[in-house]
Parts: C-alpha cells; sequence; structure tokens
C-alpha cells in the first residue's frame, strides 16, 4: 500500500461524502454520476485497505479509519488552500523578495522608495546591495538581483533601463576657499586645484573626466577617495575640492560650500535596471509600479524625471 498514489480527486469525492452522507448530493455537487462516486470511494478503499464508510439502512456512517483520514484530508487541503491564497499575494507582489543592488551613491536616495513601500507591503523581503559601480556591474553581469540602480546604465542588450530622477553634479570646496564667495567661477579656475575624486570607473568621475577632456582640460592633482562621505569631509577639512552628487549633501553640513561655476553643467539620471533575460520577481515588478507611481510624494520634485512607464509596460508585456 503506497498512499502516495492517491489523486487529490479521490479524496475531494472521499470528503465531499463525509461532509453530505450522501452519494447522490456528491455526485451532484462534483458534477459526477453516482456510479462514478460509489466506483472512487471504492478505489480510496482498496488502496486504503481499511473500510471508510459502512452503509446501514440506507444511512451512510464513516468507520474510524474513515474519520482519521477526513482529518487529514482537511489539513492538507487547508494547507493547500493556504498555499493557494500565498500564490495570490506573490502573483500580485505582495509577497516574496525583491533584491535590489545599488551603486554607493544611490543610498542617498532610495531609502526614501523602499521606506513607504516596505510599510505598505510589510510581507515583502528588500535585501540591498551597495557597492561601487564596478561591484553592481559585476552583480548584474551575474543575475544576483531583481532590480540594479544606475547612474549610467549597462548599454547591454540584455539590459532594459527607466531613468526616475535627475542626478545634478556639483562642485565642492572648504568654507575659506578663496572662491568659496566668488559668484563667477570658470572650469579653468579650478585646474590648479587638487581634486578629491572616486575611484576610475566611478560614474561621477567618468563624467567629470570626459567634461575635461572636451574641453581640453587636464587636472594637475588628484587624490582618490574610497566613499562619498570620504570626500565630503575631506573637502571640509581643507584637503582639496570635489565633485559629487548633489544629493549625497547634508543640508546642515556648514563645513564645506558649493562652487558657482557658471560655465560648465554636470548632470546624469538615475536609472532602475532589470535584465530582460532572466525572471523577475513579482515583488519587483511591483516595486517598479510602486515607484512610478509614487516617485513625486517621495523624492523631491524638482529632481524627478519619471520615465519607467516605457519599463514597466514593456514588464507587462513580456508576461
Amino acid at each position: 500500500m503506497d498512499l502516495r498514489h492517491i489523486s487529490f480527486r479521490l479524496l475531494e469525492v472521499f470528503m465531499c461524502v463525509v461532509k453530505t452522507r450522501s452519494i447522490s448530493e456528491t455526485a451532484r455537487q462534483l458534477h459526477l454520476t453516482q456510479p462514478t462516486v460509489s466506483q472512487q470511494i471504492k478505489r480510496l478503499q482498496e488502496t486504503v485497505n481499511e473500510p471508510l464508510i459502512v452503509v446501514n439502512q440506507q444511512r451512510i456512517h464513516i468507520t474510524e479509519a474513515g474519520f482519521a483520514l477526513f482529518q487529514t484530508c482537511q489539513q492538507v487541503f487547508g494547507h493547500f488552500d493556504d498555499y493557494q491564497d500565498y500564490l495570490v499575494e506573490l502573483r500580485g507582489g505582495e509577497r516574496g523578495r525583491c533584491k535590489i543592488a545599488i551603486v554607493n551613491t544611490a543610498q542617498y536616495i532610495l531609502p526614501k522608495l523602499l521606506g513607504p513601500y516596505s510599510n505598505l507591503h510589510p510581507h515583502v523581503e528588500l535585501p540591498l546591495e551597495i557597492g561601487n559601480r564596478a561591484e553592481v556591474l559585476a552583480r548584474f553581469e551575474r543575475g544576483e538581483d531583481d532590480i540594479y540602480v544606475f547612474s549610467h546604465p549597462p548599454s547591454l542588450e540584455h539590459a532594459k533601463a527607466g531613468r526616475f530622477l535627475q542626478n545634478p553634479l556639483v562642485f565642492i570646496a572648504p568654507m575659506n576657499h578663496p572662491l568659496a564667495k566668488s559668484s563667477h567661477v570658470t572650469l579653468h579656475d579650478l585646474m590648479t586645484e587638487r581634486f578629491l575624486l572616486r575611484e576610475p570607473g566611478s560614474a561621477t568621475r567618468m563624467l567629470f573626466e570626459s567634461e575635461l577632456q572636451s574641453r581640453g582640460f587636464v587636472l594637475s592633482d588628484t587624490v582618490q577617495m574610497a566613499s562619498n562621505e570620504a570626500i565630503r569631509v575631506a573637502v571640509g577639512s581643507g584637503m582639496g575640492l570635489g565633485v559629487v552628487s548633489r544629493h549625497v549633501l547634508p543640508a546642515h553640513d556648514k563645513s564645506f560650500c558649493m562652487l558657482n561655476v557658471v560655465d560648465v553643467q554636470l548632470a546624469s539620471h538615475w536609472y532602475f535596471v532589470v535584465r530582460t533575460d532572466w525572471h523577475l520577481s513579482h515583488a519587483a515588478r511591483n516595486f517598479l509600479r510602486f515607484a512610478e507611481l509614487n516617485l513625486e510624494q517621495c523624492l523631491d520634485k524638482e529632481w524627478v524625471t519619471n520615465e519607467l512607464h516605457t519599463l514597466n509596460h514593456s514588464l507587462t508585456m513580456k508576461t
């Protein structure tokens, strides 16, 4: 006897017979004929090798073995009902995981979306990985996450991006710098200064160096720093100048100032990026829909560039 060979249909018929105490009513409810119901019960009893119901004076009685099987069926079907409810929530983005990997600078932005989303969807796990551009690109190539945030998305066939926020870059200097109060600073004025920059390959650094190259400028003195915080603190202590995202500068920090450089505007955008050749979780799709609808409520309206509709539409079409 191997009970694993019992089909769910046999158990469904048996449970209905127990509940209705009637072969004819079971046949009516399950859209079967009465002989079919009787045959199903017979097959089940032969598999179990125990009498499950007995008929006495045209009344159905449940045996001890039958009652125990009925209780087991209730538990099994109950678990499957729970699982079906779970699937509904999963497909609706109410459960599951949304794994996100972001470049360092985006850590000042994304939590403003993750917090409200998490409050609305408390059963969704939101593991977050933060790294430099090279590290996040490597994670993208390995497909370790659902969503990636870049200021310069990878130009790959299997990468689909949607921009959502402007990322203006600013020049910062110590408060006591000679140019701190000048209303007319040019890029040429800064070329003899020491610049504190992120690692080669950083999107901010690439944009800055590209601008310098297009203008024929070459920096005379640079120091590589590990993070935006390190640059901000070092600039505040008088070590040099920096080029950073406007979003990383706390309003309360008075150790530095933003220079009014009149002849250059450096800016990029933040993008949500997904792989089109890999499965995207329901929770991740739901987060991107949430972001599209709530960007202006969660982020600074001045910088919002909501172009997530095309990304979300493409994901919907893919399913």
